[in-house]
């Protein structure tokens, strides 16, 4: 009996009339993510950056050579306000990992870049954070993992306002 058991069972006690089976898979999918969360965060701090730095610089990287996007382009690939991507570039030039490249023809148009410190940065560390994930998921065999993301893909798609 797991934690949620317990709270599952306190409520079958107190309201026996309520159907709390969402409530323990929210509840043990909210736990695992922050667990998780914990572990990666291990992995990031092992390599000098956080969740934020590393989401920043794998962006870029996947991106593809030159390994360069707009800033507009970063905000829509991590869904946060222009403030917060500003201080994460921000961050990250003082850090040496990018840098702003602005557009010939347009001075008020600029890039953000990956250094070379910072791919190599992310080259460094993109194997490690794989193998994290992998030990993450190990207690999962191949089909069950196939299993779980088309559940979870499922449930993300029923939540997801149609385009």
């Amino acid at each position: 009996m797991d934690h949620v058991d317990k709270i599952i069972a306190q409520w079958a006690r107190e309201r026996p009339d309520l159907d709390t089976g969402p409530m323990a898979i929210i509840g043990r999918m909210s736990r695992l993510v922050l667990e998780m969360s914990a572990e990666m965060q291990k992995t990031f701090r092992a390599h000098g950056l956080n969740a934020a730095g590393f989401d920043l610089l794998a962006t870029l990287r996947r991106a593809g050579a030159p390994y360069r996007l707009s800033p507009g382009d970063l905000i829509a690939s991590s869904m946060v306000t222009s403030g917060t991507m500003t201080n994460r570039i921000d961050q990250l030039v003082k850090a040496g990992l990018v840098e702003r490249i602005a557009q010939e023809g347009d001075r008020r148009s600029v890039l953000v870049g990956l250094t070379a410190e910072g791919l190599a940065r992310i080259e460094g560390m993109l194997e490690a954070h794989v193998a994290t994930q992998a030990r993450l998921l190990a207690g999962l065999d191949a089909a069950e993992r196939a299993q779980l993301d088309g559940l979870l893909r499922q449930m993300q798609a029923a939540q997801s306002p149609p385009a």
